[in-house]
């Protein structure tokens, strides 16, 4: 597991440097523990797939915009990678509450340009060879609406990458309801990532 900051593992101080303006530093921890696997000898880039749900669904698509060559595939499972778009309108019912932990950048033209700088819709960029990835989201998810990922699957495709997006149509934020349902919700995307290791079956 990476104790990425944000998180409250090594104390308040790790959580605190890990928000606001120093929000980037849980994208370059993540980085760091992924390249450190690699340097050591425990996997390489062909073998290393990274996953994150939600606000760690942000964290996939900044660091598939920052280290792409580090990873074969990205899961993000209801992403938040349209952040900036989504913290600017206060009408939506979580935005106002999440100004403590991200900023708020409708009033402070600071928060605006250090958000702008990492959100992963934002930073999409032509000519970079992005891993491949899967973003799972759901119809009737009201914490990250299915847009988002929507805009920034769309997106990728648009510079060439080999993006999916899958959509449950009866689901909410925390994906579809019932074990069985869960479980071929879960298969499916355990398929893909053997796929993108190589290990599926023809």
């Amino acid at each position: 597991m990476a104790h990425v900051r944000g998180g409250g593992e090594l104390g308040r101080q790790w959580y605190e440097d890990g928000k606001l303006q120093h929000k980037r530093n849980t994208f370059t921890d993540f980085v760091d523990v992924a390249r450190h696997l690699v340097d050591t000898g425990v996997t390489s880039p062909d073998r290393l797939v990274a996953e994150g749900g939600s606000a760690g669904g942000l964290l996939m698509g900044a660091v598939a915009n920052l280290a792409p060559e580090l990873f074969a595939g990205i899961l993000a499972d209801v992403p938040f990678v349209d952040a900036l778009t989504t913290i600017l309108d206060p009408s939506l019912p979580l935005t106002v509450i999440e100004w403590d932990e991200w900023g708020d950048p409708l009033h402070d033209a600071e928060v605006y340009a250090y958000m702008k700088s990492y959100t992963p819709y934002e930073n999409v960029r032509a000519g970079v060879t992005y891993p491949r990835i899967l973003a799972t989201t759901s119809l009737n998810d009201t914490r990250v609406y299915y847009v988002e990922p929507a805009k920034w699957v769309a997106r990728l495709r648009e510079v060439g990458a080999d993006a999916l997006l899958k959509c449950e149509m009866v689901a909410g934020h925390g994906g579809v309801s019932g074990r069985y349902n869960s479980w071929h919700q879960r298969s499916f995307e355990l398929a893909w990532l053997l796929d993108v290791l190589g290990l599926a079956a023809d």
